[in-house]
């Protein structure tokens, strides 16, 4: 996550959406004054910064209607003010409120049967290569990240949400308005090492793990309009 005050936007990093390599594309023009959260695993020339620190936690447990208040608590002891892949939720609640209202505000998205694929290399991986595909949906540990960029009602949090798919395209209008410099290219396809395997999810799938899919992320595919 990054709030940058020198460029008035607030960045939320979602699951499986190149949300690592934006941030450290974007973070030789982040200023002294701006937020960056830790990644893990740690990437040149990402350096976390101004994440830590006291909030006041009475916004947050009233907007949250006093859900999660062990997690407040523990986030406001240990002074854990931000943290990477922080809900816009409690982005704004962290944060001023002029600072919410005026930024611009963008997280990205994609293709919840092409994520959920990456999402199931990145666990094999991790996994040390034994976890199967079967195993992986018993374990129902799916990246949603609609919570992320929506209120309890499912309206969004965000000014917008850029599409994976065409994210070249994307970042090109959304920095050319930020007046960040970018030439098409990111420069590090970070986590990428997890999938070997290329092949479509459509060639990998079968039947009863597309209609999960498809049941699991339908606020996501309604709200986006993602198509199998």
């Amino acid at each position: 996550m990054i709030i940058s005050h020198k460029y008035k936007f607030i960045f939320i990093k979602t699951v499986k959406t190149a949300g690592t390599s934006i941030e450290v594309f974007l973070s030789p023009f982040c200023g002294q004054d701006d937020i960056l959260t830790p990644i893990y695993l740690p990437v040149d020339p990402h350096h976390p910064q101004g994440y830590e620190g006291y909030f006041n936690p009475i916004p947050e447990i009233i907007a949250l209607r006093g859900q999660n208040i062990r997690r407040t608590y523990s986030d406001f002891m240990s002074r854990r003010k931000y943290y990477n892949h922080i809900s816009a939720r409690l982005v704004k609640a962290r944060t001023p409120h002029r600072i919410w209202r005026e930024y611009f505000k963008f997280c990205v998205d994609r293709n919840p049967w092409d994520k959920t694929l990456s999402h199931y290399y990145m666990k094999k991986f991790r996994s040390g290569g034994l976890l199967s595909l079967d195993e992986y949906f018993q374990k129902e540990s799916f990246c949603l990240n609609c919570p992320k960029y929506t209120d309890k009602k499912g309206n969004l949090m965000v000014d917008r949400v850029l599409k994976y798919e065409n994210l070249t395209e994307e970042l090109s209008g959304v920095f050319a308005d930020l007046k960040i410099p970018f030439d098409g290219n990111l420069g590090i396809h970070a986590k990428s090492e997890y999938r070997a395997d290329r092949r479509p999810y459509r060639e990998v799938f079968n039947s009863r793990q597309k209609e999960l899919v498809e049941h699991i992320f339908e606020r996501e595919i309604k709200l986006l309009g993602y198509q199998y």
